[in-house]
């Protein structure tokens, strides 16, 4: 049984809630990634923000990046996944909520995050194929 824990990447910085999308930007060019979970002030996972998030929401809006703050971008409950949560359960909640990256929490911790890179690296062809799919369609 794959988890979590073995496909996910681990190590995720959080930008704060309270941080400008703009340092938020910053962060992702130095880390090399597309996105960023947001954490609030009392160290609680409040979602994730996307270098989409930043063009659309943001730039596509003529809005301020260094104005505007991470958190405001966080919407409703963060999407998450068990650390010991197996490649099924990945899964279904990457497809049932039409996400590409899953933070990874073990207890209330931020330990990784698990994107679409990551399964389909580590599961067989068809289950990727079937993630793609429904992650792809309307």
């Amino acid at each position: 049984m794959t988890t979590a824990r073995e496909i996910m990447t681990g190590g995720a910085e959080c930008i704060g809630a309270e941080e400008t999308v703009l340092e938020a930007a910053h962060k992702m060019k130095q880390l090399g990634v597309g996105a960023l979970p947001i954490c609030g002030t009392d160290n609680k996972l409040k979602g994730m923000l996307t270098d989409r998030d930043i063009t659309v929401k943001v730039l596509g809006n003529d809005r301020d990046p260094a104005q505007v703050k991470a958190g405001e971008l966080a919407q409703g409950e963060a999407v998450t996944i068990g650390a010991d949560d197996d490649a099924e359960e990945i899964l279904r909640t990457m497809t049932q909520h039409k996400v590409r990256r899953l933070p990874v929490i073990d207890g209330h911790d931020l330990v990784g995050v698990v994107s679409q890179a990551d399964v389909a690296r580590a599961l067989p062809n068809p289950e990727v194929g079937d993630l793609v799919e429904a992650l792809s369609s309307d």
